[in-house]
C-alpha cells in the first residue's frame, strides 16, 4: 500500500513537471506581491524600530518567507474533489484498492514537492537578490522551521479536504472554495502577522487553525519565537493536525452513505 501511495506521488510530481513553464511566471508574481509589502511595511514602520514583535528586517524576511511557503503548502484539492463528485468520476475512484481521501493528500503532497524545488527555492534565491532578507544563522532553526512548514502543508491540506468533501453534500461549493481561500490567506498571518491584530482578534484566532499555516513558521524562521516559544508552536500545529482528522474521517464516512451523483 505505501509504495502504491508513492507512485501516486511520483505521478502527481511528473504531471506537474510536464506544465512546469507556467511556475516561472508564478515566481514573477509572487516577487511582485513582496515588493509591494516591501515598501508597504517600509512606509508602515517608518522609523521605528520594532512593530507587533518584528523588527522591520524581520518583517521583510517574513513577508518573502511566507509568500514563498505558500507556494509550498497551495493546492487545489478542495476543487479537484468538487470536480471528481460533479462529472460522478469519485463513483470510480470508491471501488478503487484504496482510500480516495489518502490519495488526494498524495497528491497533494507530490504537487507540494514540485512547487518547492520548481517555485519556493528558486523563488526565494531570486527575492535575495532583490530585497534585504535575513537567514537563520543556526542549523537547529532551520531544522525547526522546515519540521513546521510540512505540519503547515499538512494543515493546509486537511482544510482543503474538509472543503472539497462538502461537495458530497451541497453538490455545488464553489462558494465555500472561494471564501475558504480568502479566509486562510486573511487568518493564517500570510497578507498581515498576526501579532498585528487586535488583542481581541489574537484571542480569537489563537483558537483557529489558521496560525498554523503560515503565522507560526514564519515566526520561526524570522527568529521571532525562540526556545520554549517554538516548542509550543510545533505543538499547536500537531494538536490542529489531529483535530482536523476527525472532521476528515465523519465527513468521509457519511459520504461513502449518501453519495449523489450528479454527472459522468
Amino acid at each position: 500500500m505505501f509504495s502504491m501511495y508513492a507512485e501516486i506521488i511520483r505521478i502527481r510530481f511528473l504531471t506537474m513537471l510536464a506544465y512546469r513553464v507556467n511556475y516561472y511566471s508564478g515566481i514573477i508574481v509572487y516577487s511582485i506581491n513582496i515588493g509591494a509589502y516591501y515598501f508597504l511595511w517600509n512606509a508602515i514602520y517608518g522609523g521605528q524600530s520594532s512593530m507587533g514583535g518584528l523588527t522591520a528586517q524581520q518583517m521583510v524576511t517574513y513577508v518573502a518567507i511566507s509568500w514563498m511557503a505558500r507556494a509550498f503548502y497551495f493546492n487545489n484539492i478542495d476543487q479537484e474533489m468538487a470536480m471528481d463528485i460533479k462529472e460522478g468520476k469519485v463513483a470510480i475512484e470508491m471501488i478503487r484498492p484504496y482510500n480516495y481521501v489518502t490519495v488526494k493528500l498524495m497528491q497533494g503532497f507530490g504537487e507540494g514537492i514540485f512547487r518547492l524545488i520548481f517555485f519556493s527555492v528558486p523563488g526565494m534565491f531570486i527575492v535575495s537578490f532583490i530585497f534585504p532578507i535575513h537567514y537563520p544563522d543556526s542549523a537547529v532553526t532551520w531544522s525547526w522551521y522546515l519540521l513546521s512548514l510540512m505540519i503547515s502543508f499538512v494543515i493546509n491540506t486537511q482544510i482543503n479536504l474538509i472543503t472539497g468533501l462538502l461537495t458530497f453534500f451541497f453538490y455545488n461549493n464553489e462558494g465555500i472554495m472561494r471564501a475558504k481561500r480568502v479566509i486562510v490567506d486573511l487568518f493564517s498571518g500570510l497578507i498581515l502577522p498576526i501579532s498585528f491584530y487586535p488583542d481581541w482578534a489574537q484571542e480569537i484566532l489563537k483558537y483557529l487553525p489558521f496560525q498554523a499555516i503560515s503565522y507560526l513558521p514564519g515566526m520561526i524562521f524570522t527568529g521571532g519565537m525562540a526556545g520554549e516559544k517554538i516548542y509550543t508552536a510545533l505543538f499547536v500545529q500537531f494538536v490542529w493536525v489531529m483535530i482536523l482528522l476527525l472532521p476528515i474521517w465523519f465527513m468521509w464516512w457519511r459520504a461513502r452513505k449518501s453519495v449523489v451523483i450528479q454527472g459522468g
